[in-house]
């Protein structure tokens, strides 16, 4: 069985402009300090898209809404417009102004209900084979548009299902060519009637032991509501999507509904695109997009 190659990792990067190996690290600018300064951070219930889900925050993590979430990705991040994130979970002890900031990216996508019944049916080891196949064909076209060379160097956390919960969530590590540190890229999922909650944290593989830690609280605080849970769907009248969850790993989600472009080709660890598989649209990607003039 042949599945969906494309894969997008959601980025969270360092804020300030990345210097060369051997220049120190100036910290963040006075123009970026400021901008974090005028952030609304929510604390404790927040709902989500008019109803659709709510986040019960913990004393731990705080959460920004759409248009600061977008600020983040965009004037902090240096990422181009289009994210449009339906927020962002972010630990309370984070600044978002240091190399070791990390949080949450939540998007949504109504790409129909997603069966779960190939839930055990699923070698994960044979996809990651197909995944790692696809990203090393990918490189040459990657180099050729300017991109560095990466390599999927395996599960930093093997996918799990709660069929319970229809939650999911796994990591990936990933190496790119001239970066010291491994790229960590941490999924969860939440499966709903009409569509999948999609959560997304980057960081350096140094911090998987403290993302690990946080799901299950993440995965725990967040909920669809009444009306909108996996439970809820109607069958013969609710639209059911084309995949199952081995696609969703492998990047269904991304390959059906054109998330990519939604995501605004967000950036990774030095301003470079991350695209995984999906040579074809990795040709279509004109040049590598440049930080903006919050970092400088």
């Amino acid at each position: 069985m042949k599945f969906p190659t494309l894969h997008a990792l959601v980025a969270f990067a360092a804020l300030a402009i990345p210097a060369f190996a051997q220049d120190p690290d100036p910290g963040p600018s006075p123009k970026a300090r400021a901008l974090v300064e005028n952030l609304k951070f929510q604390t404790g219930e927040v709902t989500l898209k008019d109803g659709l889900a709510k986040i019960a925050l913990p004393a731990d993590f705080k959460f920004l809404g759409p248009e600061d979430a977008n600020k983040v990705l965009t004037k902090l991040r240096g990422n181009p417009p289009g994210a449009n994130p339906l927020g962002m979970i972010v630990p309370t002890k984070s600044t978002l102004l240091t190399q070791e900031s990390w949080a949450v990216i939540v998007t949504w996508e109504e790409d129909g209900y997603v069966k779960d019944d190939d839930a055990a049916k699923i070698n994960y080891t044979d996809l990651l084979k197909q995944m790692q196949e696809n990203t090393r064909d990918g490189n040459e076209k990657r180099t050729k548009e300017g991109y560095p060379a990466m390599e999927l160097v395996g599960w930093a956390a093997p996918p799990r299902y709660d069929a319970a919960t229809r939650k999911m969530y796994w990591a990936q590590e990933l190496s790119f060519e001239g970066s010291d540190e491994h790229t960590l890229n941490y999924n969860l999922r939440l499966l709903g009637r009409r569509g999948v909650l999609v959560l997304n944290a980057v960081a350096g593989i140094s911090q998987l032991a403290e993302i690990e830690q946080a799901t299950p609280t993440i995965l725990g605080m967040v909920d669809f509501q009444q009306g909108h849970r996996y439970a809820d769907f109607t069958p013969g009248t609710d639209k059911v999507a084309s995949y199952g969850l081995a696609a969703l790993v492998a990047g269904g989600v991304l390959a059906k509904t054109g998330m990519l472009a939604k995501l605004g080709l967000l950036l990774a660890k030095g301003g470079k695109l991350v695209v995984l598989g999906a040579v074809a649209l990795v040709a279509a990607i004109k040049k590598l997009f440049v930080r903006k003039d919050a970092n400088g």
